[in-house]
């Protein structure tokens, strides 16, 4: 992956030969803004999202996926900053946005109902996540299968809830399950598998096991 000081190069170049709306500038932009996320300077990724998504505003209109995903990306950013209502409100735009697109079986209709799912969460409203994300699972596990990535992320999602809320025995279960259907898929070295079984492990610890 490029570093930030590459990636920031590529905008500045961008922005100089095709102009600040251009797609492939704000498409560099949202990888710097990634970059900087993932190092968690959220503070300078945000007003990167925020041009992005007024950029594919004015370029597509609202409801196309493009600026639908800007907006569920600038939501994880807000909510990451603490504004947990204002990332509920993006959120819940970028759900009926996909719903309005491809329907309720959609697999970017169900990743934005999982990520709103666990904001609601945050927000300490466990029994609408909760349901967000048993339908989420249900539609998932029918349309794409129970081993599908999409299907045991939501899964381990559900199991960090239910362990938040004190149903540590069922949480543990859905837990390994999730890393079992990862070691078999995708093998034991495989970073999602690691992830899982990270997470199984800090619930052992905490049953004291």
């Amino acid at each position: 992956m490029a570093s930030i000081a590459e990636l920031e190069a590529i905008v500045a170049e961008r922005r100089e030969t095709v102009g600040e709306a251009h797609p492939d500038t704000l498409t560099a932009m949202l990888d710097l803004a990634e970059a900087l996320w993932t190092e968690g300077r959220f503070a300078r990724a945000r007003p990167l999202e925020e041009a992005v998504v007024a950029g594919r505003r004015a370029l597509y209109g609202d409801a196309h996926p493009d600026t639908l995903k800007a907006v569920g990306k600038l939501a994880v950013t807000v909510g990451q900053q603490g504004d947990l209502r204002e990332a509920r409100r993006l959120q819940e735009q970028v759900v009926a946005g996909m719903r309005a697109l491809y329907g309720d079986d959609g697999r970017d209709t169900l990743r934005a109902a999982n990520n709103l799912a666990g904001t609601l969460a945050a927000l300490g409203d466990a029994m609408a996540a909760q349901a967000m994300l048993d339908g989420a699972i249900a539609t998932l596990t029918r349309a794409f299968g129970p081993d599908d990535a999409d299907t045991l992320t939501a899964k381990g999602n559900l199991a960090a809830l239910l362990w938040q809320y004190g149903e540590r025995e069922d949480a543990f279960t859905l837990q390994e399950q999730v890393a079992d259907a990862f070691r078999r898929i995708r093998g034991a070295d495989d970073p999602a598998t690691r992830n899982a079984e990270a997470i199984l492990g800090s619930m052992l610890g905490e049953i004291g096991f």
